[in-house]
């Protein structure tokens, strides 16, 4: 009798065996896939506005609010529409520094101000590891495709609105530079 248990455990010690080697490499090839996809959030229910000396720009954008959103950014995205980008929302104004690194879609980084002033923007070439980072410390980030800033006429000194920033008190909606 005890015999047959062993042989019976053995048995299904060996099935349980062969399942976990047959399923092994799949599972690790699943993560391996998933490391290299593109983040996509939801686009947040409010639109980001700027507002620019020719008026009010308006932006669909996806909120990164958190460490691990704010690290894969835009990575991997090929494309993104022409009115969408994506919010990086940090705890604090502090000096923060990107680099592009498997973002192959060339990119305008807008480097913002606890109270909604633009304080610089600058280019983010695709593959890039060098970093991209302002002068001044910064409490918002917004990434759009490369080109959208000079287009739309957006310039540091624009003030940016969007409720994520009204909770800091970004609020005042005159362009600094002239508006």
């Amino acid at each position: 009798m005890i015999v047959k248990r062993w042989s019976l455990m053995a048995g299904v010690l060996a099935c349980l065996a062969l399942v976990i080697a047959v399923s092994a490499p799949s599972l690790s090839q699943g993560t391996e896939t998933a490391a290299g996809q593109p983040m996509l959030l939801p686009v947040d229910a409010d639109p980001l506005e700027i507002a620019t000396t020719a008026g009010p720009r308006f932006f669909a954008i996806e909120v990164a609010d958190n460490g691990a959103n704010r690290s894969a950014g835009l990575m991997y995205r090929q494309t993104m529409p022409d009115d969408r980008g994506m919010l990086f929302i940090f705890e604090e104004t502090r000096p923060v520094s990107f680099w592009m690194k498997n973002t192959p879609m060339p990119l305008d980084l807008v480097f913002i101000a606890e109270q909604g002033r633009i304080e610089a923007i600058l280019p983010g070439e695709p593959y890039s590891i060098a970093p991209i980072s302002p002068e001044k410390p910064v409490r918002y980030v917004l990434e759009l495709k490369a080109g959208t800033t000079g287009r739309e006429g957006i310039s540091v000194g624009d003030m940016v609105r969007h409720p994520r920033l009204n909770e800091t008190g970004a609020t005042q909606m005159t362009p600094a530079n002239g508006g």
